[in-house]
């Protein structure tokens, strides 16, 4: 078979690969905690399933609109006006299956063979995958644990070319659990103006999950931006909803149809009965995203504390999402090479910095969407190796 050339260029979720290999050695009895797959480890919370019940009970069974139902897309606005503080026009909201295609579809229109994408780095990884895969030249923002894991406004604005077409920003952020102060995308929208031609992405999936009063800035309050803003967020991870492959975008009115023509050609559209649990999620009470959120504060204080009694890491507190980025420099390790020992000779799965990008090198990536008792096991496997066989003989 002859496949086209930018087959080649298309990346993965290497959280993905680390899960099904995870999955194979407890196939064959070994022990594994997981820490590495993002997804909550809480159940969807029942009304929401009582309500994709009732949905197929009352024969939603058939296509939906290609972008959405207008029940959903009216409760977006509401929670939007609700918890963002910004009004919106529902006709702007496009639902598609998962916060991966809004991605996709954002980055399928303005990359190109000769065009610039300026994306986060350690970041998602699938933002660097689909970028290479269109031709694009793919321009990293490097993101320091020194600075909390947030971008510089001035070192981002520095990277911006003629040939620049879409800025993909993440905050809070996966996979460092960094937030980005409101001064540093003030100066970021202001230098913009000297930018017309940059569309901005704001992928705003972990918004809800903030920790020590954390301020969280929506792009969307920036009217400005608003004419060339596509900001992304989902009920995954609110949710505790990954598997009903469900998200959205609010679009720019100038690109809300080609949106929706992206999502006939591609899915036709949204699940149906998923839409109206989604409608239940946001519409119902909140209680559960609370709880999920405060027992991930807990263990985000658990796992930090454990990893810097580690020999060779160290890890800064986060501020949002469920992630830990420990900087695993002091054990002489590539992060490659942790992530194999840490799955293959320890039994914990966890994503090797180098996984979201080249400046994820020195890193891992640990969740602590997992119960505080495995943290706790799985983090305490890591500190009696360091302080038994050592890092050295593993180098």
């Amino acid at each position: 078979m002859k496949l086209v050339d930018s087959m080649a260029r298309l990346g993965t979720e290497s959280a993905f690969e680390l899960l099904a290999r995870a999955k194979a050695l407890e196939a064959e009895g070994r022990d594994i905690i997981n820490l590495g797959i993002g997804q909550p480890d809480f159940r969807t919370p029942d009304h929401i399933v009582a309500a994709a019940q009732k949905a197929l009970a009352d024969g939603h069974h058939g296509y939906t609109p290609g972008n959405g139902i207008l029940p959903l897309r009216e409760a977006v606005a509401a929670d939007i006006a609700r918890y963002r503080k910004v009004n919106i026009d529902p006709d702007d909201v496009v639902i598609v299956p998962g916060g991966k295609v809004t991605m996709w579809y954002a980055i399928l229109m303005f990359g190109a063979p000769g065009t610039e994408i300026l994306y986060p780095n350690p970041g998602f990884p699938i933002y660097e995958s689909v970028i290479n895969f269109t031709g694009a030249k793919a321009v990293p923002i490097r993101l320091r644990e020194s600075e909390g894991f947030a971008f510089d406004a001035e070192e981002v604005l520095d990277k911006i070319t003629p040939a620049t077409r879409l800025l993909i920003l993440n905050s809070p952020a996966n996979p460092t659990g960094g937030v980005v102060p409101r001064a540093q995308f003030d100066r970021l929208v202001s230098g913009l103006e000297r930018h017309p031609q940059v569309v901005v992405l704001s992928d705003e999936i972990y918004a809800r999950l903030l920790y020590d009063d954390a301020e969280f800035v929506t792009l969307l309050g920036y009217e400005s931006l608003r004419e060339r803003l596509i900001m992304l967020d989902g009920w995954s991870k609110t949710y505790a909803m990954t598997g009903w492959r469900i998200g959205y975008a609010v679009w720019p009115r100038a690109l809300v149809d080609l949106a929706t023509r992206l999502n006939i050609n591609s899915v036709s559209c949204t699940n149906a009965a998923t839409q109206y649990a989604a409608v239940a999620a946001l519409e119902g009470p909140q209680d559960s995203v609370e709880t999920m959120r405060r027992a991930f504060d807990e263990r985000r204080k658990v796992i930090v504390a454990e990893t810097n009694t580690i020999d060779g890491f160290s890890s800064i507190l986060p501020q949002g999402a469920f992630y830990t980025m420990p900087n695993i420099t002091g054990t002489g390790l590539t992060s490659k090479r942790m992530e194999t020992l840490l799955l293959e000779e320890l039994g914990v799965a966890a994503v090797a910095g180098t996984s979201f990008g080249a400046f994820g090198e020195g890193y891992i990536r640990f969740s602590y969407a997992n119960s505080t008792d495995n943290i706790q096991k799985a983090l305490g496997r890591i500190r009696d190796y360091a302080a038994g066989t050592g890092w050295r003989s593993a180098a």
